[in-house]
């Protein structure tokens, strides 16, 4: 098997490329934005609720798989979301840690504590659980998106000792309303930490901890060891509402190493159509600059995202659509959306069946090709995000559906 299209930027792309090319194959990876990575919290979950908050995540799989045998965990197995998560952990080095098999529980950007199962390194020290180190919640006034007092308030209430400050120290001269990427840029300057040091350090009391939002950093890789060490205390990132800092330094590390692997990139292009000679997927037509291109392919890994990337929609007659192949798409029975909006919603379980080697099946549960494969936020059965499972189920699947294709070559 030499020549494999991977369709999608996200995670499950990403690894899947990764595994793919470390056995060999050569890898055309076909994206048309950014990829899901750089909207994530720079984290990766593998369960975090079922349905009532998780410590374990590996130690409740195989009960939260009996009591739901339509999701993607079900299809793949316990042992295949260990493989897929070592695998990431693997991929990923010292840029995820994680905390001897327990989820970390961390602030996010309103003060909720949100568990992940690994974590950036600039976050950990964030861990919030009863009896926590008071913490000091660092705003900033050309930050808007970050509002500390919020943030520490909403901490109290589950028995964190915090209090909030804000600093008046602008990443650009007279500039008053800054994002993230922008202090993240100018804290890759180390005059620019020292300042940031030097005022904090002025308000932190002794004992505390300082949470600051995600802007440690950009491409400067020891500016949030440089930073912390200039404080002289305990640090810790809180991500920011999407595109985040944390996510991006994530997809740049990634994006780097499988272009020093030699995979072939294409950006902002379209996979718009899929070509099969005696009953396999042989090519695919990519949309770029106002003209398509046929590229071969041995293989297909289909990792283009759910709702949230467009590769699903619902259209006007109230049926889910797989947007750019036409893919068959498998929804839950009954009603797609109920009439409380606040509740969970079925249609987003909506998605691709697949088999245990994850090829795409159709409604007759039979491959549409036996060397199409889907993994990632395409798949069907899951919740991910109230489930806090999106890269467990991506890189589960990119793995198994790369293993696969190894097995045909």
């Amino acid at each position: 098997m030499n020549d494999v299209v991977v369709v999608g930027g996200g995670i499950a792309g990403l690894l899947s490329a990764a595994r793919l090319v470390a056995q060999g194959a050569k890898v055309t990876l076909v994206t048309f934005g950014v990829g899901g990575l750089q909207l994530s919290h720079g984290g990766f979950d593998v369960l975090g609720y079922a349905p009532e908050r998780v410590d374990r995540p590996f130690d409740v799989l195989d009960d939260f798989i009996a009591a739901n045998p339509e999701h993607p965990y079900a299809v793949l197995g316990a042992d295949a979301v260990r493989l897929g998560t070592d695998f990431a952990s693997e991929f990923f080095g010292d840029r995820l840690v994680g905390n001897d098999g327990r989820n970390w529980l961390l602030p996010t950007a309103v003060g909720a504590l949100r568990p992940t199962y690994l974590a950036s390194p600039t976050m950990v020290n964030a861990e919030a659980r009863a009896g926590h180190d008071p913490v000091v919640v660092v705003g900033l006034q050309q930050l808007k998106d970050f509002q500390a007092e919020l943030i520490a308030g909403n901490l109290v209430k589950q028995q964190i000792p915090a209090r909030a400050i804000v600093l008046d120290l602008p990443a650009r001269t007279h500039e008053a309303d800054a994002s993230g990427l922008t202090y993240a840029r100018a804290m890759d300057r180390a005059d620019y930490r020292a300042d940031f040091a030097k005022a904090l350090g002025k308000q932190l009391l002794s004992g505390e901890k300082a949470l600051i939002p995600a802007i440690a950093g950009h491409h400067e890789a020891a500016a949030f060891t440089d930073l912390q060490t200039r404080l002289g205390a305990p640090l810790a990132e809180i991500p920011l509402p999407p595109p985040g800092v944390p996510g991006m330094r994530l997809n740049e590390y990634a994006s780097r190493r499988l272009q020093d692997q030699r995979v072939r990139w294409i950006l902002g292009a379209r996979v718009v159509a899929l070509h099969s000679e005696g009953g396999r997927a042989v090519s695919v037509d990519v949309a770029t600059s106002g003209h398509l291109t046929k590229v071969r392919a041995d293989a297909v890994v289909y990792a283009p995202g759910g709702f949230e990337s467009g590769s699903l929609s619902l259209d006007s007659h109230g049926k889910v659509l797989e947007t750019h192949l036409g893919l068959p798409v498998r929804v839950p029975p009954g009603r797609l959306i109920g009439p409380d909006r606040r509740s969970e919603q079925p249609l987003f379980r909506s998605g691709l069946a697949v088999d245990d080697q994850m090829r795409v099946l159709d409604d007759a549960d039979r491959p549409v090709y036996p060397n199409l494969f889907a993994a990632g936020g395409v798949l069907a059965g899951a919740m991910r995000w109230s489930e806090k499972s999106g890269e467990g189920i991506a890189a589960a699947s990119a793995v198994r559906a790369a293993d696969a294709i190894g097995d045909l070559a």
